[in-house]
């Protein structure tokens, strides 16, 4: 990708004139300028010289009276699905970069190139030509913070030959998985895959990590190739103040290094006594993972840095906060060399969950990820389009998951001595998890000194079931009840209609056959159980978080329909209801 074309050449220029031009702004070239009527092309050594042709000399340099037009030359069957997006403002966070760019399709990766300029430039594939098309129309030459942006195509090497056939299924590719690099590139992450690094420091040393007019924070982000947000504004007065860094995990670490060198550097200047230890904050769901079972994780981590780790107390969780705070204590190389095995279970955490919710995401429409609840605002994979998550309790209006909301009654099954995990210390969890959902949430007494498993019993709407179900799920993973590599599997009872329970099982089986099929659960109606002093039979789900509520929500579809159809229609000879009186 390292061959440039030069557009709106006069028919005057020469090739002495480029080698001049690329000679005097010191960018070298590695072959002949061919110049043609109106327009040239010329070969790069690599592709950092290709950028910085760019980025100096398009539409920034005259040339007999022309100002010319500088970018990547790309043939023809080789414009397809990716682009190059440059002068993207300096400061401008991830999400918010992502949100833009899905507007216009599937985005299948996004990659920072690195450059010398102090805007940023990324490379984007999209999923399909025509999306790629249309964001190239929409945001050439668009203005995001006074900032002009450039977009044009790069070389898709992957791109099949004209009328070559695609091969695959409809809609799908034969490229096989989206690429994680450029062309002449070291790897580069995806920008939207990595999770952030997010430290505390004491507020007096925020002005010395942002500098004078912001050039120590600008001068970080250029080195280590990170976009690190620093909230001023959060929590006012308080002493400390939390710092984002988004990057690869070699970015965020050297990011993380530099700021505890600011501080010690201040600390000395300011005659500051006090140890400044380095401060990580972890979202409480990756927290159990970290420590691992009966603190060996942990230990092994201070061992082998030579640190002291410590981990805020449970009690100091909050609804709106649900972060803990690791506290690592020793030089800056050992906090340094710490930082980096604690963010590797941390990211090791994350990539798990979020595989394990993206199995079966696309199966529920419109589903809000952000209801689950398990990671942080602002959290890679949390797109910036999504709805926030309504405040606990507030499911008076339509669902999320359409229709007026009624209350529904879960049993969810979980193991034994998980019960004093779900309900917290002096029932602390369990009310903050009830106040949270919505939704009223008790433990049904044991049926036996033996019982492997206790009865959740959960009531409330379809969206307080979706989150305080999820959170259990969570949880169950995060004490670690499940092994590492282990899905959370557990068994939902529901109560439906004793002559509704055919409609479920459907006629031969095909019902209950093909719900399974779709939801990837196992849903069983017993044929041999008699309906209790309601009239109603139980219907026993199991499997994974998703596939459980998918199968609920399916069976829920079923009996509204019943229900519907039950209803007694209105007599054709009947008067018309009489207006109210005002």
């Amino acid at each position: 990708m390292n061959k440039l074309y030069i557009g709106n050449v006069s028919a005057e220029a020469r090739e002495e004139d480029f080698e001049t031009i690329f000679e005097q702004w010191k960018i070298p070239f590695s072959g002949p300028f061919l110049v043609k009527t109106g327009y040239a092309f010329v070969d790069c050594p690599d592709e950092k010289a290709a950028m910085k042709a760019i980025d100096v000399l398009s539409g920034k340099v005259e040339l007999h009276g022309k100002v010319i037009e500088v970018e990547h030359s790309v043939p023809k069957r080789q414009r397809s699905c990716k682009l190059q997006i440059r002068n993207i403002p300096p400061h401008m966070q991830w999400e918010v970069l992502d949100g833009m760019l899905a507007q216009y399709g599937a985005v299948e990766s996004c990659e920072q190139v690195n450059t010398d300029t102090e805007t940023a430039v990324v490379n984007v594939r999209y999923g399909a030509k025509d999306q790629a098309r249309l964001a190239m129309e929409k945001l050439n030459g668009s203005m995001m913070e006074n900032y002009a942006l450039k977009v044009s195509y790069i070389p898709d090497e992957s791109a099949a030959p004209e009328g070559a056939p695609l091969g695959g299924r409809r809609g799908f590719s034969s490229r096989g998985l989206p690429r994680s690099s450029s062309p002449g590139l070291g790897a580069r992450p995806k920008v939207q895959s990595d999770i952030p690094l997010r430290m505390l420091v004491p507020t007096q040393f925020v002005g010395a990590i942002i500098g004078k007019e912001g050039a120590t924070i600008r001068n970080i982000t250029k080195q280590t190739h990170s976009k690190i947000d620093i909230h001023r504004k959060e929590n006012a007065g308080a002493a400390e103040k939390p710092i984002t860094i988004h990057s690869t995990p070699e970015g965020c670490s050297s990011a993380c290094t530099t700021i505890l060198e600011i501080m010690q550097k201040e600390a000395l200047d300011t005659k500051f006594t006090e140890e400044i230890p380095l401060k990580i904050l972890a979202h409480n769901n990756f927290v159990g993972r970290l420590i691992g079972k009966e603190g060996r994780n942990l230990k092994k981590i201070e061992q082998d840095t030579c640190t002291k780790i410590t981990i805020s107390p449970l009690q100091d969780l909050t609804l709106y906060n649900p972060e803990r705070t690791i506290t690592v204590k020793g030089t800056i190389e050992a906090c340094a060399k710490a930082e980096e095995e604690v963010m590797k279970k941390i990211r090791e955490s994350y990539d798990s969950d979020m595989a394990a919710m993206n199995l079966q995401s696309n199966l529920i429409p419109g589903l809000n990820l952000n209801a689950l609840g398990l990671f942080p605002s602002g959290a890679p994979g949390m797109s910036p389009t999504m709805s926030s998550v309504p405040p606990p309790g507030a499911h008076g209006g339509c669902s999320s998951f359409g229709g007026q909301p009624e209350s529904e009654t879960v049993h969810l099954f979980i193991p034994a001595l998980a019960v004093g995990a779900i309900i917290g210390k002096q029932g602390q969890h369990i009310k903050q998890l009830s106040h949270f959902a919505g939704a009223s949430i008790k433990i049904a007494p044991a049926e036996g000194m033996d019982a492997k498993q206790r009865m959740v019993i959960i009531v409330g709407p379809p969206e307080a079931q979706f989150k305080a179900q999820c959170r259990i799920f969570g949880k169950l993973k995060e004490e670690n009840f499940f092994g590492p590599k282990e899905e959370v599997k557990l068994e939902a009872h529901i109560k439906v209609p004793s002559f509704a329970a055919g409609r479920v099982i459907g006629k031969g089986g095909k019902t209950v056959n093909d719900l399974q099929n779709l939801t990837c659960a196992e849903v069983v109606v017993p044929r041999d159980q008699t309906p209790d002093e309601t009239d109603q039979v139980i219907v026993k789900i199991s499997g994974h978080f998703f596939a459980c509520q998918l199968a609920q929500r399916k069976i829920q579809e079923i009996l509204a329909q019943v229900r519907r159809q039950q209803q007694p229609k209105p007599t054709s000879g009947a008067p018309p209801p009489l207006p109210r009186r005002k």
